[in-house]
């Protein structure tokens, strides 16, 4: 059976292959600390589950201490010149976005149809974590049509996406440590801290008031935390069940999707968000690294101002 255990060492195998990369990077003025960061790193994904957690801690404090000191610096890499990547960009033109469909084409065939796929009672995927592990081969076919498509090897595409995660640091790692936070959040009653500050600051029993709270509350919340899924469970909790729900009756279902897009507002304007918009300053080589943020904020406040217009129409219709 293929498990979320496997997926976790495969990205462990990558992120080694990045530390043993930068260690022998001479051209990166911080070669040891970028590699013992990925190093750690790759080393966590292995062997966590066996670790104590109070070692599993000072690891993360130890990646915290190097990312915090700019540990993490580019170094040299092994790219095409400007006029190959021309050329190469011309004869394969559309065909370049055909590996990045192939995952979430073979991700919804995973989750929807090998989980049904058993081997003597065995399932084939591991049945609790199935989308997690078919996005996981989802990503490993397209790295092998990638190959197959440019004619290059899997070391290639290592060698080019340390570049890619070497210029934008720790900030590579946001995704995977914010989503994690709203629960932890919640579990630690951040939402019921939150209800209690939100019902001794605006009056509570106007309907709009508490609205306006609940929409501001998702985006500062996704502005802080870079995701608004670890920002959903802490504002729906804290405001929009007690407050707006149970209280004066709102419709749960629109009141959460209207909430979850306004906290897609504060991923807009946030460098924390950095798989939105730091990411593709690197990709697009920008000279300003927040510029795609500079871009798109104004947008994110009038849907955002849009987005409190609508919930309270809908959740109260």
């Amino acid at each position: 059976m293929i498990t979320l255990t496997h997926a976790y060492w495969l990205l462990g195998a990558y992120f080694a292959a990045l530390a043993w990369r930068g260690w022998r990077d001479r051209d990166n003025p911080r070669r040891h600390t970028t590699a013992l960061f990925w190093g750690l790193l790759a080393f966590l994904l292995f062997a966590a589950e066996h670790l104590p957690p109070k070692l599993v801690g000072v690891f993360v404090v130890v990646l915290a201490v190097l990312a915090g000191f700019g540990g993490v610096r580019m170094g040299g890499y092994q790219q095409s010149s400007a006029e190959e990547k021309h050329r190469e960009a011309q004869r394969l033109g559309n065909r370049l976005f055909w590996p990045a469909l192939l995952i979430p084409a073979v991700t919804l065939i995973g989750a929807l149809g090998l989980k049904r796929i058993q081997f003597g009672g065995t399932p084939l995927l591991e049945t609790v974590n199935v989308t997690l592990v078919s996005l996981t081969i989802a990503c490993t076919i397209a790295l092998a049509a990638a190959c197959r498509l440019t004619r290059q090897t899997p070391w290639s595409g290592v060698e080019q996406s340390r570049r890619l995660v070497d210029s934008i640091g720790w900030a590579a790692l946001l995704p995977l440590l914010l989503a994690s936070l709203g629960s932890v959040f919640e579990a630690g009653g951040v939402g019921q801290a939150t209800a209690a500050v939100v019902r001794s600051v605006i009056p509570v029993d106007n309907p709009f008031v508490v609205v306006v709270a609940y929409a501001l509350g998702m985006a500062l919340f996704t502005i802080i935390m870079g995701n608004a899924f670890a920002a959903f469970p802490v504002m729906t909790a804290g405001i929009a069940l007690p407050l707006l729900v149970q209280q004066h009756g709102a419709e749960a279902a629109s009141l959460a999707a209207i909430g979850m897009l306004s906290g897609y507002c504060g991923t807009l304007m946030t460098p924390m968000a950095a798989n939105y918009n730091l990411v593709p300053a690197a990709l697009l080589e920008l000279k300003d690294p927040y510029g795609v943020i500079r871009a798109q904020w104004p947008t994110g406040a009038v849907l955002l101002a849009c987005n409190v217009l609508l919930m309270y129409w809908i959740a109260f219709r």
